[in-house]
């Protein structure tokens, strides 16, 4: 998830854990209805797509929590043992969703492969598995909706995950409603065949969360784009002859920057520091940035080269 220039700078405003904590309270008490219902009917029903389609509301339903966890965590101000702050726990909670997911896909595929190897088992499906799946369908499209607006609205790249695994239950509920449907017009393979691919789309979900998160927490840079931005902003600040060695990583939703300023040489320390005050200030103030640190490196403005 990235963000420009002309973002809100208030970043890590209260505003900002509130709207998350709302939004992930509205998710928890739909997918704790959806998970009930789903399970319940799809037993009743013989519906295995429907009780697959359950078990991932039940693991949304755990993701929120992760969710909730990791936003009361992350706003902690900076401590004895971390002092950069508590950011990474969004990152850390991106990590635990992608692994939850992984690890539901691959128990539905398992359930599903198995169904298929024994077709002459597989179950008339009951109609009212179909009004439950159209339901879950428009409840978690709807949901999805409103989650990624507030995660939009507040910046968080925790949030947006948990928003887009929303947008993969819609999807699946979709596939469920199809597979249903098939098994009630007497295409009774198409039932497992539906928890087959809700399996595959949770997996590749979670490994996508997953791996992503996974990269973050090797301290990946930020796009392209970004660091161009932040160059941008240090290079107009009066006084920055020029800009080196930037470097970035991603802590949270935060960004960590690094770079060589390049200084008139004539310059005093005073003068020098605080033109990296300055060079500092406008990038924070500007991008959502946690923390600079600069380096002055004297040149020879006369002739460009370093003093």
């Amino acid at each position: 998830m990235d963000f420009s220039p002309q973002d809100d700078p208030e970043q890590d405003s209260p505003e900002r854990h509130a709207v998350a904590e709302r939004s992930t309270w509205v998710s928890v008490v739909v997918n704790l209805v959806l998970t009930a219902l789903q399970v319940v009917i799809g037993v009743l029903a013989h519906s295995q797509a429907l009780i697959a389609d359950g078990i991932h509301s039940l693991s949304d339903l755990v993701s929120d929590f992760v969710v909730l966890l990791a936003n009361r965590h992350s706003r902690k101000e900076a401590d004895d043992d971390h002092h950069y702050g508590h950011h990474r726990y969004e990152t850390a909670a991106s990590l635990a969703l992608g692994a939850l997911l992984l690890s539901v896909g691959v128990g539905m595929l398992w359930g599903a492969v198995h169904k298929l190897s024994t077709p002459e088992d597989i179950p008339q499906v009951q109609p009212i598995a179909l009004y439950v799946a159209l339901a879950a369908l428009v409840s978690k499209e709807l949901l999805f909706r409103y989650m990624l607006a507030a995660a939009e609205k507040v910046r968080s790249s925790m949030l947006v995950a948990n928003a887009w695994h929303a947008r993969s239950d819609a999807a699946s509920s979709l596939v469920v409603a199809l597979g249903i449907g098939g098994n009630l017009l007497g295409y009774p393979l198409l039932d497992p065949v539906a928890a087959l691919i809700v399996g595959l789309m949770v997996s590749k979900m979670g490994w996508e969360f997953g791996w992503g998160a996974l990269h973050d927490l090797m301290d990946r840079s930020v796009s392209e784009e970004q660091v161009q931005s932040i160059r941008a902003i240090l290079e107009q600040t009066p006084g920055v002859q020029g800009v080196h060695d930037l470097r970035t990583r991603k802590m949270g939703d935060m960004i960590m920057v690094d770079a060589h300023l390049e200084v008139d040489g004539r310059l005093t320390v005073r003068q020098g520091h605080d033109i990296a005050t300055a060079a500092r200030d406008g990038v924070m103030r500007q991008l959502p940035v946690l923390d600079v640190m600069t380096h002055l490196d004297p040149v020879d403005v006369r002739e460009g080269v370093n003093a």
